[in-house]
């Protein structure tokens, strides 16, 4: 086990529409998992991979697990900051720490679970090289 880095936590902006939101004018619980999603592959493309080249080499990186807490609601045309900060390193998988904040105050926050998988057989794989080198940056 080891730590990624002492990096500071990625920021990604994200603005909510009205797709965004339910019938009681909310964000939809189910869309903060859609920003952080958004958020970790921004975080990824910033250190010089994208989803696609990761595919196009075999590699998949797939949802584990989640575990979510949602604090204060979101609405719509607010702009959410949420946050991705790479965490423990474990074999084939990483754990990110999550938050979707308004203004400074936070709204929702998870911890996710990512694995490392080969794209063909969806079985765990260790992180190559070059991607681990990224991620401590």
């Amino acid at each position: 086990m080891s730590l990624i880095s002492d990096a500071p936590c990625f920021r990604h902006i994200v603005r909510v529409y009205i797709e965004d939101t339910d019938a009681g004018g909310i964000v939809y619980y189910v869309n903060y998992l859609r920003f952080m999603e958004r958020a970790r592959s921004e975080w990824l493309r910033e250190r010089g991979f994208s989803q696609q080249a990761l595919l196009e080499k075999g590699i998949q990186l797939v949802v584990h697990s989640v575990t979510s807490r949602y604090l204060r609601p979101a609405y719509l045309d607010d702009l959410l900051t949420v946050t991705a900060l790479a965490g423990e390193l474990h074999g084939a998988r990483l754990t990110f720490q999550q938050q979707s904040l308004r203004e400074g105050t936070l709204l929702c926050e998870a911890e996710v679970v990512i694995v490392c998988v080969d794209a063909a057989s969806f079985r765990p794989r260790r992180w190559p090289v070059e991607l681990l080198s990224a991620l401590e940056v």
